[in-house]
């Protein structure tokens, strides 16, 4: 056989491998409204949950002074947590998201003297190799940047 025939049948049998993949009867597509979990996507007066949790505020206390330090330049710590309260709840379901997401609201009372707001999202399982959690939090005066958006927008 010539080098011309060789490739003149591969790619007659890639053509038919390729059409018999289109015309085939298609695959069943997935079902959200049948086998999706029902749950709320927006949560008011519901218990705190991990927006209290300790380690969690520990967390935000021990990294915004380091923020405080190192990005904004001033001299600032968090002296308390308190109000913290749920805002918006996402749970997990196995056909949309693999992550479980709460947005969180709370005031901080700064080491100035100033009471803000204080905004942040606990996503599970998300730390490494899906192990863990991820804690994002903004005080919305304080992100010279937007990093978070106009008033912390994307933690909200």
């Amino acid at each position: 056989m010539t080098v011309a025939r060789v490739t003149r049948r591969a790619a007659s049998t890639a053509f038919c491998l390729l059409a018999a993949a289109l015309f085939a009867a298609p695959a069943p597509a997935a079902d959200y409204e049948r086998g999706a979990a029902a749950g709320p996507a927006h949560v008011e007066g519901v218990p705190a949950g991990a927006c209290a949790d300790p380690g969690v505020l520990r967390f935000i206390t021990n990294r915004f002074e380091y923020k405080a330090a190192n990005y904004i330049r001033r001299d600032l710590s968090i002296y308390e947590i308190g109000r913290m309260r749920l805002s918006r709840y996402e749970p997990f379901n196995e056909y949309m998201s693999s992550v479980q997401r709460e947005y969180c609201l709370a005031y901080a009372t700064l080491t100035d003297g100033s009471r803000r707001p204080l905004v942040y999202l606990i996503e599970t399982p998300f730390g490494f190799a899906g192990v863990g959690r991820s804690i994002e939090f903004c005080i919305p005066d304080l992100d010279p940047w937007y990093v978070y958006g106009a008033a912390c927008a994307s933690l909200r």
